[in-house]
C-alpha cells in the first residue's frame, strides 16, 4: 500500500479553513484523514471534545509535551495548539493523506522536520472580507476580533513559505482545488496547479498584507 502524504492546511483566522476542512471530509473522507489537535483554548458552541480538538487543560498540554507526544505544538493568542503524533503515523500508514489544521508557527516546524509535508495557505479575498467573517461568527469579543486581524498581519509575513495559496471566494470550487493539489501532489503532477502557487501570487500576498497591516493599527 502506498503511504499518506502530510499536508498542512494554515489560514488566517476566518478565513474558512475549518469551514473547506469538513467538507472536503464529508465528500472525499475515503482519501484523507484529518489529524484532530489537542488545544487549551475553550470550546465554541457546538464543538465537541475528541470530534473537533482534543481540549486539554493547560497541565494536560504541558504533560503531553514532556512525554514527547505531539509531532508540533506552539501557542496562540494565549492558548496552547498541537498535533498528537500517533494519530498521524497511523493514518499514513494506513494510506490516508492526512491532513493537519494548525498555524503557521506548527507548519514551519513541520515542514522542517518532514520536508516532503504540502503546506498550504488559505486566505479570504480580502482583509476587510475576513474582518467581516469573524464579526460574522458572532462568537468573539471585539478585542479577540481586533487580537485575530493583528495576529493575521503577523501570520502574513510568512505565507511565502508556503508551497501554494488557496483563495476562499468560492467554497464548492474552493473544495475541489484543495482535493485536486493534494492528489497531484500525490502522484508528483505538481505543474498542474502553477496557478496556484505562492510563487505565482506575490503580488496578492503584499496587496493583502498591506490592508491587514492598516486593519491592525486601528485604520
Amino acid at each position: 500500500m502506498q503511504k499518506g502524504i502530510l499536508v498542512v492546511a494554515s489560514g488566517f483566522s476566518g478565513a474558512g479553513k475549518g469551514t473547506i476542512m469538513k467538507k472536503l471530509m464529508s465528500e472525499k473522507g475515503e482519501n484523507y484523514a484529518l489529524s484532530i489537535s489537542a488545544t487549551t483554548r475553550a470550546p465554541r458552541p457546538g464543538e465537541e471534545h475528541g470530534r473537533e480538538y482534543f481540549f486539554l487543560t493547560t497541565e494536560e498540554f504541558e504533560a503531553m509535551i514532556e512525554r514527547d507526544e505531539l509531532v508540533e505544538y506552539a501557542k496562540y493568542v494565549s492558548n496552547y495548539y498541537g498535533t498528537p503524533k500517533a494519530y498521524v503515523e497511523e493514518q499514513l500508514n494506513a494510506g490516508k493523506n492526512v491532513i493537519l489544521e494548525i498555524e503557521i508557527q506548527g507548519a514551519l516546524k513541520i515542514k522542517e522536520k518532514f520536508p516532503e509535508t504540502v503546506l498550504m495557505f488559505i486566505t479570504a479575498p480580502s482583509a476587510e472580507e475576513l474582518k467581516s467573517r469573524l464579526v460574522g461568527r458572532g462568537t468573539e469579543s471585539q478585542d479577540v476580533i481586533d487580537a485575530r486581524m493583528s495576529r493575521a498581519y503577523e501570520e502574513s509575513l510568512g505565507v511565502e513559505n508556503y508551497d501554494y495559496l488557496v483563495i476562499n471566494d468560492d467554497l464548492d470550487a474552493c473544495v475541489e482545488l484543495v482535493n485536486d493539489i493534494i492528489l497531484k501532489e500525490r502522484t508528483k503532477e505538481t505543474e498542474v496547479h502553477a496557478d496556484n502557487r505562492v510563487s505565482a501570487n506575490i503580488e496578492f500576498i503584499n496587496n493583502m498584507r498591506k490592508e491587514l497591516l492598516s486593519f491592525s493599527k486601528g485604520v
